[in-house]
Parts: C-alpha cells; sequence; structure tokens
C-alpha cells in the first residue's frame, strides 16, 4: 500500500506481517516422495505354502505315519470341488425330473375338473391372494363356476390358479378388457392355455395368450 510508511508507529502494527507458522513433525510420510517397489515372483511364495502345509499336517497330527519326503496325500482344488458339486447337484435335479415324468398324471388329478374351454389360468399370483379376492376381481366378467388356487402339502400358494367361468364367452371377454391387473398387490397376467386339452382331445393346439384376444383368436 503506498505511503503506508508515512503512518505512526501505532497504524504500522496493524500492518506487519504474522509470525511464520512452528515447525511440526509430519506423522506420515512424504507423499511426494516415491519410493522403489520390488516386485518378485510368486515361486517363493508357492514354496513357503507347500511347507506351512506340511508343517500344519505335522503339527496336527495328520501326518501321523508319514514317512520322511514322503509327499501329503492329493487333494482337489476348490474350484474342481466346486464343479463337482455342481455335476452333482446337476445329476440329483435330472434324476428327479425323470421321476417326477414318470409319475405325473395330470388326468387323475381329482381337482382338475370343469370344461377347459371356459378355464381362465392366472399367473403371477401373489402368494397371498386368497379365492374371495380373485372371485371379486373376476365375477364382474361373467358368472363363476369354481376357483381355485393351486397350493403345496403345506397350504401354501403356487402362485398359480384356475378360474371355471359358467359360460365360454365370458372368460374370452377377460381377455378383451385387459391382460393385466393387479390383485393384492403383484400383478396378475392372464393366460389361456389348451396344452392339456391338446393332449386329451387332440382338437387344438397350444394357445398361450398373453396380451389382447385378437392375438390369439
Amino acid at each position: 500500500m503506498p505511503g503506508t510508511h508515512l503512518l505512526p508507529p501505532n497504524l504500522l502494527k496493524l500492518f506487519a506481517p504474522r509470525p511464520p507458522l512452528p515447525y511440526v513433525r509430519p506423522l506420515d510420510r512424504d507423499i511426494d516422495r516415491v519410493r522403489r517397489k520390488d516386485v518378485g515372483g510368486v515361486g517363493p511364495l508357492l514354496a513357503r505354502l507347500r511347507e506351512d502345509k506340511t508343517q500344519g499336517m505335522i503339527e496336527s497330527g495328520a501326518s501321523e505315519g508319514m514317512e520322511e519326503g514322503e509327499e501329503p496325500a492329493f487333494t482337489y482344488a476348490e474350484e474342481t470341488k466346486r464343479q463337482i458339486r455342481r455335476e452333482e447337484r446337476k445329476a440329483k435335479k435330472t434324476e428327479e425330473f425323470n421321476v417326477a415324468k414318470e409319475t405325473y398324471k395330470p388326468a387323475d388329478d381329482a381337482e382338475a375338473v370343469g370344461d377347459p374351454y371356459k378355464t381362465l389360468f392366472i399367473a403371477r399370483l401373489h402368494k397371498n391372494a386368497s379365492d374371495s379376492d380373485l372371485r371379486r376381481e373376476f365375477e364382474g366378467f361373467g358368472s363363476i363356476e369354481r376357483v381355485r388356487i393351486v397350493r403345496d402339502k403345506k397350504g401354501r400358494s403356487r402362485g398359480y390358479a384356475f378360474i371355471v367361468f359358467e359360460r365360454e364367452r365370458d372368460m374370452k371377454g377377460t381377455l378383451v378388457y385387459n391382460s393385466v391387473r393387479h390383485t393384492n398387490p403383484a400383478a396378475v397376467v392372464w393366460i389361456i392355455t389348451f396344452a392339456w386339452v391338446n393332449l386329451q382331445l387332440r382338437t387344438r393346439s397350444p394357445i398361450d395368450c398373453k396380451s389382447w384376444a385378437s392375438e390369439c383368436w
């Protein structure tokens, strides 16, 4: 500031520089100083791991009876063990599928009643939905003869149901109205399927209707 030296001493003190900051020893290394990093191979590490494994077996008593210089027993790697477990699970599921395929007899199901051409198949049904919920949602399209939610042996819903209407045109009217509704509270996809009808009557091909009736009829 020009003319500062002309100020009286009591005002010059206001423009005096502050004292320097006291020196403090750094708590960590200087990040600006790059140190050399030596990276070696994994050979010594593998040898060390092998020695540690052998020493651990000796200490645990697993190597009792091993002669001097004898190698420990061969074991599968973790990835190989996981592959073996995957193959075992796959073989088990294949066997269960073959058994279920042999014992599956839908024609002997006592619950499979009603005209299939009047039956509406409900998929992606909420687990907490009840028969009264479905009847309340669909009775506006026509008279309902029967509502069945498929359940397992413990009484839990499997997520799909069948609705038998008294008239076939009422069942088709559900597709004309819309293909998706919300019922307690998950979305319910309406699908008409004549697959099992085709197996019994040999009159129609399997039809899956997931949107409008114009795509199916």
